[in-house]
C-alpha cells in the first residue's frame, strides 16, 4: 500500500513542494510580518507567485507532462484557487477559535502555516486528478 502512493511522482511533487514552501514562506511571511500586509494580502501573493513556478516545475517535472494545452493552465488555475480559498478559509477561523486567547498576529501566523499544509494536501490531490490527470506516463 505505501508503495501504490510513495512513488516517484509523489517524491517529485514533494521536492517541488519544498521548494514552493520555501518560496511561498518568505513571500508570505515578509510581507505579513515585515510589511504589515493583511493575512489574505500576505497569502494570496504566496500562491499567487509560487504557483507560476509551481506550474512549470510540476507540469515538466512532476507529471512529465509534454501536451500543449490551454486548458491545462486554466485547470491550473482553478485548482490553486479553489485550494487556496479552501485552505485559508477553513484556517484562519478555525485557528482563531482554536487559540482565541492569542494576539491575533499569533493566530494568523499559525493560520497560515496550517494554510500551507492543507493546501499542499488539496493541491496534490487537484493536479494529480484535475489538472495533470491525462498525462503520459513513462
Amino acid at each position: 500500500m505505501i508503495e501504490k502512493y510513495l512513488n516517484l511522482e509523489t517524491v517529485r511533487f514533494l521536492i517541488v513542494g519544498v521548494l514552493n514552501t520555501i518560496v511561498g514562506s518568505l513571500i508570505m511571511f515578509t510581507m505579513y510580518n515585515i510589511m504589515n500586509c493583511s493575512y489574505w494580502l500576505s497569502s494570496s501573493m504566496n500562491y499567487v507567485l509560487a504557483s507560476i513556478l509551481s506550474f512549470f516545475l510540476n507540469k515538466y517535472f512532476t507529471f512529465r507532462n509534454k501536451e500543449k494545452d490551454f486548458t491545462q493552465i486554466i485547470k491550473f488555475i482553478c485548482n490553486i484557487a479553489i485550494c487556496y480559498f479552501i485552505a485559508y478559509g477553513v484556517s484562519k477561523p478555525l485557528i482563531t477559535f482554536l487559540v482565541q486567547n492569542q494576539s491575533s498576529k499569533f493566530q494568523e501566523n499559525l493560520a497560515m502555516i496550517f494554510g500551507m499544509g492543507l493546501f499542499t494536501i488539496l493541491n496534490f490531490l487537484g493536479q494529480k486528478f484535475f489538472t495533470f490527470r491525462n498525462i503520459r506516463r513513462r
